[in-house]
């Protein structure tokens, strides 16, 4: 069943066939010289098959993975030392949603700490892409699955903000890969308040620990704790704590807070992952800001 299900990720060149990206392959590096760790390409679902292209048709979109991109950094040795059934499985499709509400807050969850991927990071609502499904469809089943919130499709406008190439785990420091997937982030906008969405959360707590509505400011501190740097955070006077709503064993939500050094915390490059934001999400929110910033573009 899971074979049939998951939609994998094809990539082409120059008008050439779509080829079934390989699991050991970087879709980054397809198509740039290698470096470059960001690209702007075209994509589109036919026939259950997500393909990546460069092209004059269809508008572009980035791509983008992190400087320490495990499969980038990725030896013949180490490739070679994957298993088979995960050599084999190719490269899968996600699609996360941005759920912007009326007045630009963004809802970010913490992945339940049993999770065998990302475990105890904070993302927004996503997952896999499934045969037969649209991207949206895809996007506003996982946030009704994962969250409880249903939206109708025709009740949201939806754009794809960029793609992130996304390894677990998310450092050759931590293990040799075992997933490998392209992250579609999907921006819906939202007519209702953050308030009037949080009365109709109901988190599924096989996935989901913790909700948040984070509003532009404390985005802005999120995306300034760039992983894998050492530049400063910009707090902009937010306060030592966050308001976040813990999501119990049986579903219930209780008011809470955290830390706001939690959320600007870095990936670290050995040991133990620690609570954070998650390093796609960060890029997925600066596009964000820069949709507030130019709405039209």
């Amino acid at each position: 069943m899971d074979k049939v299900r998951r939609i994998l990720v094809y990539v082409c060149k120059d008008r050439a066939a779509p080829q079934r990206a390989q699991f050991v392959q970087s879709i980054t590096s397809h198509f740039t010289d290698g470096s470059d760790d960001e690209v702007e390409v075209s994509c589109s679902l036919d026939k259950n098959q997500f393909v990546l292209y460069r092209g004059d048709e269809g508008p572009r979109i980035p791509l983008k993975r992190p400087a320490f991109c495990p499969i980038k950094h990725l030896s013949v040795t180490e490739a070679a030392a994957i298993p088979l059934d995960i050599q084999k499985r190719g490269v899968d499709v996600c699609v996360t949603i941005l759920l912007q509400t009326t007045n630009q807050s963004m809802l970010l969850t913490r992945r339940a700490k049993e999770l065998r991927i990302f475990p105890n990071v904070w993302v927004p609502p996503g997952g896999h892409l499934e045969s037969d499904e649209t991207l949206l469809e895809a996007g506003l089943r996982e946030l009704k699955e994962e969250t409880g919130l249903k939206l109708e499709p025709e009740d949201v406008s939806p754009k794809v903000l960029g793609l992130w190439e996304s390894v677990f785990p998310p450092m050759l420091s931590r293990g040799l890969p075992q997933r490998h997937h392209v992250v579609v982030f999907m921006l819906l906008h939202s007519s209702l308040t953050h308030l009037q969405l949080q009365a109709s959360l109901s988190p599924s707590p096989a996935e989901v620990s913790a909700c948040l509505w984070a509003d532009s400011r404390l985005v802005r501190s999120i995306v300034s704790a760039v992983d894998g740097e050492d530049g400063e955070v910009h707090l902009d006077g937010l306060p030592s704590s966050v308001s976040v709503s813990q999501v119990s064993a049986d579903g219930a939500l209780t008011d809470s807070s955290l830390p706001v050094a939690v959320f600007v915390s870095r990936a670290s490059a050995s040991g133990p992952d620690v609570e954070r934001v998650s390093t796609g999400t960060k890029f997925a929110l600066e596009l964000w800001l820069r949709s507030l910033d130019a709405p039209d573009l």
